[in-house]
């Protein structure tokens, strides 16, 4: 019996829109990480992008459990001598709660050629509002025991 590998007129890409008012953070990146990579399609094949475009609203009501707000950090360093920068979480959901949701989900898609090519596929918007209306993105609401 032969593989079958997934022509690329057999890939059809869809727009989902997803509302992240109240998910929470990391069940919410791994549902995106999953629709981003296609490995909710039958034809899923790990070297090829069969996911599909994902456009998050409302990226600044995202929630988190527990002490996480207070005590994750996001550390950079400029590569210079005293160059550490630590922000908290709350502090980075203040100034750009985009980023830290474009963050979580990076970490777990792979981090490669296929990967950077993945994460474009992902809109991120702080509000309601997104630019995305030409594309008509469905509507994906996402439970706590749903499966993609």
């Amino acid at each position: 019996m032969k593989t079958y590998i997934p022509k690329p007129a057999d890939i059809k890409q869809e727009w989902v829109l997803i509302d992240a008012e109240g998910q929470r953070l990391g069940r919410l990146a791994t549902k995106v990480a999953t629709l981003l990579r296609g490995k909710h399609r039958p034809n899923f094949t790990p070297f090829l992008d069969t996911g599909d475009f994902v456009v998050i609203i409302n990226a600044d009501k995202i929630v988190t459990t527990g002490k996480k707000a207070d005590q994750k950090t996001y550390f950079r360093h400029s590569t210079y001598p005293g160059g550490q920068t630590v922000t908290t979480f709350k502090q980075a959901m203040e100034t750009k709660p985009e980023w830290v949701v474009r963050q979580a989900i990076w970490g777990m898609i792979p981090h490669n050629i296929l990967g950077r090519k993945l994460i474009k596929k992902l809109k991120v918007y702080a509000g309601p509002e997104h630019q995305q209306h030409a594309q008509k993105p469905v509507p994906m609401v996402l439970t706590a025991n749903s499966t993609i």
